[in-house]
């Protein structure tokens, strides 16, 4: 049966994990995160080693039963089947998408950047599973020199890519703006700081999902 995209999106950034208690942090917030209906979670760790990464990616697994919670890891395609998780995010400058297709199992869920003002050409052809657009919102989560699109922008872009593609909305995204994104046509809405950085990321999730669905 076909994964199912939940309308929230939560991105895990590693600059809120502290270095002083990092593997007891990722085990209470992924525990919490899975207990608070969590079905798929990336987890985004630009700077850290592999065997950071790895490490990281073992203790979220680890408290995110496999059966209940998908989890993406960003760019790094070598290290999903090891680390257990179900998919990868790949962008610009990482492993092309039909090479993370080929290097995966066919069940691995595969999403890729399709475009902000309009869709790469191409894009659609790619053989992933979800699209992300954006920035809908300015962020500093992650760098990016594009300018956002607004909930405008992901009404083109949905008209663009027709009524079956799987959107992802990404960047600024606020409780305040998800539903605003939600009805221009994003499948879901992926939500970084707005979550992460709340005093209870799992109590905060809740809230969105109260809100949203």
């Amino acid at each position: 049966m076909p994964f199912s995209f939940p309308r929230i999106y939560p991105i895990l950034d590693s600059s809120v994990i502290p270095e002083s208690d990092r593997s007891q942090f990722l085990l209470r917030l992924g525990c919490s995160l899975a207990e608070a209906g969590v079905t798929l979670l990336e987890y985004r760790n630009k700077s850290g080693s592999h065997a950071q990464v790895l490490a990281d990616a073992f203790i979220l697994r680890a408290a995110m039963p496999a059966g209940q919670v998908k989890l993406i890891l960003d760019d790094r395609v070598h290290l999903v089947e090891v680390a257990g998780f179900d998919g990868v995010h790949v962008d610009a400058g990482d492993v092309p998408p039909a090479e993370a297709r080929l290097l995966l199992l066919p069940e691995h869920i595969i999403g890729t950047f399709a475009g902000g003002d309009t869709l790469i050409p191409g894009i659609l052809s790619q053989p992933v599973d979800y699209f992300a657009v954006g920035p809908v919102y300015c962020t500093t989560t992650k760098q990016t020199d594009k300018q956002p699109i607004g909930p405008e922008g992901v009404r083109r872009l949905r008209a663009q890519a027709g009524p079956d593609v799987i959107l992802t909305a990404a960047a600024g995204i606020t409780l305040a703006t998800a539903a605003e994104v939600l009805e221009a046509g994003a499948s879901t809405v992926a939500v970084s700081a707005a979550i992460f950085h709340a005093a209870d990321p799992a109590a905060e999730f809740r809230r969105w999902q109260t809100e949203l669905n």
